[in-house]
């Protein structure tokens, strides 16, 4: 049996466009790479030291804050201010940016505006960099790019608008057993354009290309049964496959973007 150690972060994701299967690797802090893939089927055990860290300045802490970050950090850094999360809110034209060269470089990029299928069609925004780990981390089968934008303050007010006639969020216990719609995506297209104003419109396209995304799952849960290493601080089952950033054990689910900093050790 072999074994690795570290603080976790969100796994590392890649896909193969000829086989559209998504691979995924967990990079224990520098500490330990490991190929998930190739442990699906097998046994794992896994055990929380009871430390954690800062995913950011890296001192130890009692408590994470928005999956991995101290207090202060939390607060300060601009990628957990409030328009991370919700970019129509965007205050850098205010002078109240927390961090201006930050907001220049990550928020002053083109930006994909996108119909995604992992439960419901749900609408989306990312940066056009990162597009294709944005849809691998929410667990998508098939995803499209249906317009694009010159900043996330203008993309942000594109998705306001077009939540307020469908879905924003993935339905994750759904995604998770891969309960997923087949309704075609021109049909919310077409919500799409008669929401947005015409100038929003204008950064719309028709023939954006279509992305399609493949899982190592053995097995999908019939019942979705969430634990966390602070209920369940050391185990041992099998891993049965990963969708999202989620590992999916046999009797629960983990999700391990949500215990960015935790400090464990992995035997398999």
């Amino acid at each position: 049996m072999s074994s690795i150690g570290g603080i976790l972060r969100k796994m590392d994701t890649a896909h193969n466009p000829e086989t559209n299967m998504v691979s995924y690797t967990l990079n224990l802090n520098g500490e330990g790479v490991l190929d998930l893939n190739t442990l699906i089927g097998s046994e794992i055990s896994m055990a929380f030291t009871g430390s954690m860290y800062c995913t950011a300045c890296g001192r130890s802490i009692k408590k994470t804050f928005n999956s991995g970050y101290c207090y202060p950090c939390f607060t300060t850094l601009p990628e957990c201010d409030i328009c991370i999360v919700k970019p129509e809110k965007c205050h850098f034209h205010l002078g109240t940016c927390r961090d201006s060269a930050w907001g220049e470089k990550y928020c002053f990029q083109k930006h994909t505006l996108y119909l995604a299928r992992s439960s419901s069609i749900k609408i989306g925004i990312t940066r056009s960099s990162q597009q294709i780990h944005r849809w691998m981390d929410q667990g998508a089968i098939e995803a499209k790019e249906i317009g694009f934008f010159e900043n996330r303050y203008q993309i942000g007010l594109a998705e306001a608008s077009i939540a307020k006639v469908m879905a924003d969020k993935t339905n994750w216990r759904k995604m998770l057993k891969n309960e997923v719609t087949e309704e075609p995506f021109e049909t919310y297209f077409q919500k799409i354009l008669a929401t947005l104003s015409n100038e929003q419109c204008a950064a719309l396209v028709d023939d954006g290309q279509s992305y399609v995304f493949s899982y190592p799952v053995a097995a999908y849960p019939q019942k979705v049964t969430s634990k966390t290493l602070d209920k369940l601080p050391s185990f041992t089952s099998k891993l049965m496959g990963i969708k999202g950033q989620y590992l999916i054990f046999e009797g629960h689910v983990m999700n391990l973007r949500s215990h960015g900093g935790y400090e464990i050790s992995l035997s398999y």
